[in-house]
């Protein structure tokens, strides 16, 4: 092709549309404009051109914005998720993401740029989370390259996402509106039709506008369908909206070959009608999802608190009630609830939860510190400077990095039925339409329609997801805050339950530390102590830190916790330990007969023992009728990081001795849980995330026990509050009760094909009444789904 000819039908190679002309090309790969052969050369080069394997045309020409706005500082800060010495982390709405190969791409820019390290891409909120370096590659330059691949981010300081998900629904409701309008017409001027009033005058009238009528509905209502089954089938996938746009189609079709040449009624009724289920069907199920996703990241999701200073003195509050200016104290081991200020004590910050790396970072007073991070060491107290954002913590929550490598049996199993349900369909309609052609073909459109539209495979993908969002919501009600819908499959295959004993089966509430040594501590020695555990939020320290009054603290230098075993700091440089003997270096355990049921600590200051805090065990209440009626189902355990003292006890309430287990480290743990996989159990872990951190994460399904402090861990599946620990067997139950529901459900739902396809492949079921049927289907499944787990939940109460 020589540059002086011109061919305005070339389409670009990029973007899909049109050229102007020829003169942009590369080989035989046609452009719009330079922006788009820009895009080709830098995939080409980084060997990224699968994208367009993926889906042909998939990109949009770039326009590059001015972003020079983002290298101001207060603005590039107001926008960043997070930010370090060395990386920096955004999330970018972006309303150009559409398919599979824009997901592709940019989950893949880190080979467009060595400085990008990761990039996450959220589909259905069009988001995508990068982080980089920021030291060689600027914010701008990270959304300018964006904008060079056709992907411009829109940058606003409000919730954009939320925004701009409103026309979204606004076009579904729109198009819901106008198939239900046209639906309810086209049945009023069918209306003779039913009750046989026939009148040749007006029979081909209301015919032809049942097809005006139709052809909105068709092609607007329902263009979600074409739009598709278009992109699949450009990828070589026949997807699950295949038949069921196929259906609307050869339904629209014998309609008007019925009204043009047979002075038929046609089947604009049914067809309408079947659209019009259809989108309520999407839309029932959106606004679900929409009520789900706001409860969860909006309300007071997690039953956590933070300590809040007020005129000096410490007060557990929720952290949907911090405000910004409010002073708080951190303590070691705690998450930073929101963005905030240092302004006292040492901060040694692992964020390791938002970025992977585990390396501490440490700050200086006046630091900005941001939420998410965890502080390692002493106490610091900190100003809030952002309100506090419960979906920053249920996007930390759900973080790659604490997702468990396993796949949900009930959800694959969804899948494969609806991916070979699909050709099964199709290869019946066929088949029954070949078989009517060679025996009588007047049946033959007749049992092809109706196989097509009683076998529709929506059905399928409606009892999982409702079912088990309405479990998530109705267990969420009960402070039982599972990650997940998947969470509840996962508990109902599990046959094994391990708990931890301090903090999980026993309470700190009511009970007061006693000290046992050869003398009386002095006021300045309770006081070296008191400063020491108000460190930790370990149950038996926050108790012993009520030696002194509140703000009677002194400072700690070189605090450091060791999980399982004690913590140790520094008082005017006056050595301070507090922990297990072992820890102390004791070679025996210092505590009288008549203390042998309590949890002990042991002390020393300048190296020389003092004797040991007692601190009885209380048991949570109804945890005995709570782990005997868990013994009737599940193998229990216990995994104790405390000595023998209470084996006695807790063998009253574990059916088999042999499986209490003491003097556990967090490593024993861990190491157990994975015992116990291996040997082909399915464990839950139940713990209070203090020193069960590995646990949690290795069990199948980690439930996090929570009282009144911050000591929220990602790694959980689900974290429940303490008070509500009596009522797990009811949760295991209902999760139970979920799964058979969801079996139940596709059971009746090929039981009901079943029985419809017997007449469809027979012709003899009209397609009228075959669509009627399927959307009843689909509804009764919803009904199913929906009303069953609130039915369910009734017991949760």
């Amino acid at each position: 092709m020589t540059a002086t000819t011109t061919d305005t039908s070339q389409l670009c190679f990029h973007c899909g549309i049109e050229c102007p002309d020829d003169h942009i090309h590369i080989d035989e790969k046609y452009f719009c404009c330079n922006g788009c052969k820009t895009v080709y050369q830098i995939l080409e080069e980084n060997n990224l051109c699968q994208y367009y394997d993926l889906e042909k045309m998939g990109g949009n020409s770039p326009q590059i914005g001015q972003f020079s706005f983002l290298d101001n500082a207060v603005i590039a800060n107001n926008l960043l998720d997070f930010q370090n010495d060395s990386i920096a982390k955004v999330t970018f709405y972006i309303p150009s993401i559409h398919c599979s190969s824009c997901l592709y791409l940019l989950e893949n820019l880190y080979r467009l740029h060595p400085a990008i390290e990761r990039s996450q891409v959220d589909f259905l909120k069009k988001q995508v989370s990068v982080t980089f370096q920021h030291k060689d590659i600027t914010f701008r330059q990270v959304a300018e390259l964006l904008t060079s691949l056709g992907y411009e981010p829109m940058m606003s300081l409000s919730d954009v996402v939320k925004e701009k998900q409103k026309p979204t629904y606004r076009k579904l409701l729109t198009q819901l509106g106008v198939a239900g309008f046209c639906a309810g017409n086209i049945m009023l001027f069918s209306f003779p039709e039913y009750l046989g009033l026939q009148d040749a005058t007006y029979k081909n009238l209301f015919g032809y506008l049942n097809i005006i009528l139709a052809i909105p509905v068709v092609f607007y209502s329902a263009s979600g369908y074409f739009e598709s089954v278009y992109k699949s089938l450009r990828k070589g996938i026949v997807n699950i909206d295949f038949p069921i746009l196929l259906s609307i189609l050869v339904a629209f079709c014998r309609g008007i070959y019925e009204v043009v040449f047979n002075n038929g009624a046609g089947y604009f009724d049914s067809l309408t009608g079947l659209v019009f289920f259809l989108l309520i069907g999407k839309w029932f199920q959106q606004k679900t999802y929409n009520f789900l996703s706001f409860e969860r990241d909006y309300k007071s999701y997690f039953p956590l608190a933070v300590t809040r200073l007020l005129f000096g003195k410490e007060e557990a509050v929720s952290i949907s009630d911090l405000k910004k200016g409010d002073k708080i104290l951190v303590r070691n081991g705690e998450l930073i609830p929101a963005d905030s200020m240092l302004y006292k004590g040492n901060a040694q910050i692992d964020y390791s939860f938002v970025t992977g790396e585990s390396a501490l970072e440490e700050k200086q007073l006046g630091d900005f510190l941001y939420a998410g991070g965890r502080q390692v060491g002493g106490t610091i107290e900190m100003e809030v400077l952002k309100e506090v954002s419960q979906s920053y913590l249920t996007q930390l929550w759900n973080n790659d990095t604490f997702q468990k490598e396993q796949d949900s049996r009930i959800k694959t199993f969804s899948n494969a039925v609806g991916k070979y349900f699909t050709f099964g369909v199709l290869t019946l309609a066929f088949s029954v339409a070949l078989y009517w052609y060679l025996q009588d073909p007047s049946k033959m459109l007749n049992a092809f329609t109706a196989v097509l539209i009683i076998a529709c495979p929506c059905t399928l993908s409606l009892s999982y997801p409702f079912a088990l969002g309405n479990g998530l919501r109705l267990l969420g009600k009960q402070y039982f805050y599972l990650k997940n819908g998947e969470v509840i499959e996962q508990m109902a295959n599990c046959d094994t339950i391990v708990f931890d004993k301090t903090g999980t089966l026993t309470t700190a509430e009511g009970s007061k530390p006693q000290f046992y040594g050869n003398r009386k501590l002095s006021s300045f020695e309770e006081q070296m102590i008191a400063s020491l555990v108000r460190n930790s939020s370990h149950p038996i320290a926050q108790k012993i830190k009520h030696l002194v009054a509140q703000n009677d603290y002194l400072t700690i230098e070189n605090f450091r916790e060791i999980e399982g075993k004690g913590i140790e700091g520094e008082i005017d440089g006056l050595p301070l330990k507090l922990g297990s003997s072992k820890f102390l270096g004791l070679s025996t355990e210092l505590f009288s007969q008549q203390n042998a049921e309590a949890s002990v600590a042991h002390v020393a200051i300048n190296n020389h023992y003092l004797g040991y805090f007692s601190m009885p065990n209380f048991y949570r209440e109804g945890i005995e009728n709570t782990i005997a009626e868990l013994n009737k189902k599940y193998q229990t355990f216990l995994l104790s990081g405390d000595n023998e003292a209470e084996r006695h006890n807790l063998e009253k309430y574990f059916s088999r001795k042999e499986n209490l287990y003491f003097n556990c480290s967090p490593q024993d743990k861990l190491s157990f849980i994975k015992k116990l996989q291996n040997e082909g159990n399915k464990v839950i872990m139940i713990g209070d995330g203090l020193n069960d951190a590995g646990a949690l994460k290795q069990a199948d399904v980690g439930i996090a026990i929570t009282d009144d402090t911050l000591n929220f861990t990602p790694m959980s599946d689900a974290i429940l509050r303490a008070e509500q620990l009596s009522n797990l067997p009811k949760y295991l139950n209902y999760s139970d009760f979920g799964l058979r529901l969801i079996k139940f459900s596709y059971m009746f739902s090929l039981m009901y094909n079943c029985i419809g396809l017997t007449f469809a492949i027979q012709g003899t079921l009209s397609p009228v009444v075959a669509a009627i049927l399927m959307p009843v289907n689909s509804i009764t499944l919803v009904g199913i789904a929906s009303l069953g787990m609130i039915w369910g939940g009734r017991k949760l109460k």
